[in-house]
């Protein structure tokens, strides 16, 4: 869901603004709200997560196209990096799988609490899958995040009922989803490197349908008026949402948009209690402002360090 954030703006160096890339962003967290709200109630029509997978990528992969037709041609989309690509397809499924589920067992909120944490994450798999070194304020950071999430998970009493029941699997099937969110934005950093935001999201999105085109027949059923409608609603904010970040990230620095992330939280808190009459457990609202502030932080201090490296490189 969110594994674009950290890449970076493609080379073609667009023309800046930065309240309209915070505008889209804005957007695409409303849009990603609206669709886990389609996505909790195609589940509580039945409708298997697979079919619901499938739908979100085809409708946004046209919508994909059209977007290069009117932006240089098909050619956005080429790249050397096809095998990279198929293995960010591949994390990028399940990261999304694993979301939808944990969206479908926790209330909105505690799920987009969770997920919220990817940012401290990162900063942990960075230091330990690239080897980047990271100073004693961004550890500190982490700290108080990773509190802030264990707060919200609430381990004492997930341990006592044996991760039992919907919360339980959802609370696990969340917090993985994070993690592999996080894993996926580090994938993403390298593959910014030489492709667009664009080209990245037209790769997953082709390559995802492959197999869940295979596994489609075995789990499609016959719908309603509604339920059609509620699946290409699902694509639809997909696709606004997966456009939006990308529409974001070309307008202003990643540093400036990503701290939007978090109006997710409250569009979560209003559609769960307007939708579904849920509210944040009283751990979320414990929690939930130190995961917050922990990833501002991080968001600010990549900031400055990017600002201290180009003046390296300037002088």
């Amino acid at each position: 869901m969110r594994a674009l954030h950290m890449t970076a703006a493609p080379a073609s160096d667009p023309p800046q603004h930065y309240l309209g890339g915070i505008a889209l962003r804005l957007l695409a967290m409303l849009s990603l709200s609206a669709m886990f709200v389609v996505v909790k109630y195609i589940s509580a029509a039945g409708i298997h997560i697979v079919e619901s997978l499938f739908w979100r990528q085809a409708v946004v992969l046209p919508l994909l196209i059209l977007w290069a037709l009117a932006h240089g041609g098909i050619g956005l989309f080429a790249t050397h990096r096809i095998g990279v690509h198929a293995r960010r397809a591949v994390m990028g499924l399940t990261g999304m799988a694993l979301n939808f589920g944990g969206m479908i067992f926790l209330p909105m909120a505690e799920a987009t609490t969770i997920n919220l944490s990817v940012p401290i994450i990162c900063v942990f798999l960075a230091a330990a899958l690239l080897g980047e070194r990271v100073g004693i304020a961004r550890w500190s950071a982490v700290i108080i995040g990773f509190v802030g999430v264990l707060v919200v998970l609430n381990p004492t009493t997930l341990l006592l009922d044996g991760f039992r029941g919907d919360h339980g699997l959802g609370t696990l099937i969340a917090l993985g989803g994070a993690v592999m969110t996080a894993l996926i934005t580090i994938q993403v950093r390298d593959l910014g490197r030489t492709e667009s935001a664009l080209t990245i999201v037209f790769w997953f999105s082709l390559i995802s349908l492959i197999p869940l085109g295979i596994a489609l027949p075995f789990v499609i059923t016959s719908h309603s008026a509604g339920e059609w409608a509620l699946l290409v609603g699902l694509g639809l904010f997909g696709a606004v949402a997966q456009l939006s970040l990308t529409g974001a990230l070309r307008l202003a620095p990643v540093s400036v948009v990503t701290p939007m992330d978090y109006s997710s939280l409250l569009w979560s808190i209003v559609c769960g209690w307007w939708f579904f009459g849920t509210m944040p457990a009283e751990t979320t609202w414990i929690g939930a402002p130190l995961i917050v502030a922990s990833g501002l932080f991080i968001a600010w201090r990549e900031h400055r360090l990017h600002i201290e490296r180009r003046k390296d490189i300037t002088a």
